[in-house]
């Protein structure tokens, strides 16, 4: 177990949160009913740590912790999306000024660290809260401080778990989250962050002696509570990043906010050459609470959302409680198990429309890539998938045609990762798949290659026949070379329901003479009409 941070831990970390994040932000989202039921904090949170660790990995390795730290902070500072995301960049502050001064980060370090991240993300708020993400922040800095331990690993845990009982105390505090049944939205975000740092530093989960909270379904008492403090008032929330400015010109900025709208937050980057503000308000009146960050210096970066817009939106998206899935049509019991098993829902590939529209209604997820995994299952793919936009739903189609070109999308699909790039690199995955298959003539014809006669082996390359051969594993060998012949790393091979037996193995002693350097995954697929279906990556 590590006895202070550094910079891979931190590097680690910051990678770790935007996946933990990913994980839990339909939960947290679910959780969101303070001071707007906008249902937006897990994807707040989860934008202003991905810019975090966006600006993190762009950061040459090697330059030491404090670096490292003040540059989570600065990237979670621009990028900051809400509320909760502005907090969220005042925690990575805490942790980056006082780490910053040169210390080595252990569990005393840490202490420290978050009374500072407390201090700093309650001086943000010009009205603090309790029940709010602000009592578990000061909850887990009473926790370290209170621990009897100095072990780094022993400090997180006690924050962690101090956190966690702040957490489930927070309905009683604030009467909104107990109507709703709900805890709050950004302290359960921040829960999470600790964890995933105590798991980093440790490699054990926390053990919080506690279920996690209960989350309501879309469309619980959760999405209906009423706005409260002040926020049923305005209809507007206005977010700016502020600099040529300085100390007292950015607190007069925090008292005139205060006048123009409520959940006022101003934080900034600390002292520096390059220093610079995040401004947060609700209010009605934009242009107010614009001319007052030009009179306090340079606003940049403005960001206006309309509530309404957010809430009817959340309404209206109710019937989804998952947000990234994969839909795979398929051929033969045996591959509908193997795309299953890898976490995609199946259709049979000879569905119709309205079988296929029916599979995505009840999908429930938000955005849906669909693999046909054969060109004539495109059509009717591409027709569903347009008819389910229509309806609201994101459904996105991968050409895919042939099943092993399918299963590389699928190995690449990231369930965390936006949606659009999802799709991008489950596209590229596919179409560098090379496929092929062999299949049995069903007649004598003429080809590219040669005559052919009934039951003749045809091996097949992009649809068009490279060789004629009259037993299995020679055709499946030749096959095999010419696909290799431009490189290859993995070969998958899907067995069909008539497969001779030996084939696999024989492919399997092929390559370990010939091409040793090439992974072979063999699975048992049972589609009828081909012997097998080869992808080259």
């Amino acid at each position: 177990m590590l006895q202070a941070l550094d910079e891979a831990t931190v590097r680690r970390w910051a990678e770790a949160c935007c996946d933990a994040l990913a994980a839990h932000r339909d939960e947290i989202d679910r959780l969101n009913v303070f001071p707007v039921p906008d249902s937006d904090t897990g994807t707040n949170l989860l934008a202003t740590m991905r810019a975090a660790s966006d600006a993190v990995r762009r950061h040459a390795e090697g330059t030491g912790l404090g670096a490292v730290l003040a540059v989570l902070a600065r990237g979670a500072l621009i990028g900051a999306r809400g509320n909760s995301g502005v907090i969220l960049s005042q925690v990575l502050r805490g942790l980056a000024e006082t780490v910053g001064n040169g210390a080595a980060a252990t569990g005393a370090v840490l202490r420290d660290a978050l009374r500072r991240a407390d201090e700093l993300a309650t001086a943000a708020v010009s009205d603090p809260v309790p029940g709010t993400v602000l009592s578990v922040l000061h909850a887990a800095a009473d926790g370290a401080h209170d621990s009897t331990s100095d072990s780094l690993g022993d400090v997180l845990a006690a924050a962690a778990a101090a956190a966690a009982r702040a957490l489930d105390e927070t309905p009683r505090q604030l009467a909104v989250l107990a109507r709703a049944g709900v805890v709050d939205a950004g302290g359960r975000g921040l829960v999470v962050l600790l964890e995933v740092l105590h798991g980093v530093v440790t490699g054990h989960p926390v053990d919080r002696g506690t279920a996690d909270p209960g989350v309501p379904a879309r469309g619980a008492p959760a999405l209906r509570a009423t706005r409260e403090a002040g926020s049923n008032e305005y209809d507007y929330e206005v977010m700016y990043l502020l600099d040529g400015s300085d100390d007292d010109r950015v607190a007069a900025l925090r008292s005139e906010l205060g006048g123009v709208g409520d959940c006022v937050a101003v934080v900034g980057s600390g002292a520096g050459p390059d220093q610079m503000w995040n401004v947060h308000v609700h209010c009605t009146d934009i242009g107010a609470a614009i001319e007052s960050g030009v009179r306090a210096g340079r606003p940049h970066r403005i960001t206006v959302i309309r509530f309404d817009d957010q809430t009817a939106e959340a309404a209206a998206d109710a019937r989804f409680v998952t947000e990234n899935t994969v839909l795979a049509m398929v051929v033969g019991d045996g591959t509908a198990e193997l795309f299953r098993g890898e976490g995609a829902l199946t259709a049979p590939g000879t569905s119709t429309l309205g079988e296929l529209l029916a599979v995505l209604a009840g999908s429930r997820a938000r955005h849906v890539t669909m693999l046909p995994g054969a060109g004539a299952a495109t059509p009717v793919a591409e027709a569903a998938a347009e008819q389910a936009r229509d309806a609201g739903q994101d459904v996105v189609v991968v050409p895919t045609a042939s099943p092993v070109q399918a299963l590389a999308a699928l190995a690449v699909h990231d369930p965390a990762r936006r949606p659009g790039d999802d799709v991008v690199a489950m596209a590229e995955a596919a179409a560098a798949t090379r496929r092929g298959e062999l299949t049995v003539a069903i007649s004598e014809a003429l080809t590219w290659v040669g005559r052919c006669q009934l039951g003749d082996i045809l091996g097949m390359i992009d649809d068009e026949v490279v060789l004629i051969e009259a037993e299995p594993l020679a055709a499946a060998r030749g096959l095999l070379e010419l696909m290799l012949s431009s490189g290859g790393e993995l070969v998958t091979v899907l067995l069909g329901r008539d497969a001779p037996e030996g084939v696999a193995g024989g492919l399997a002693e092929h390559l370990r003479a010939v091409h040793p350097e090439v992974e072979l995954a063999v699975y048992t697929g049972g589609q009828p009409r081909n012997i097998l279906q080869v992808g080259v990556e």
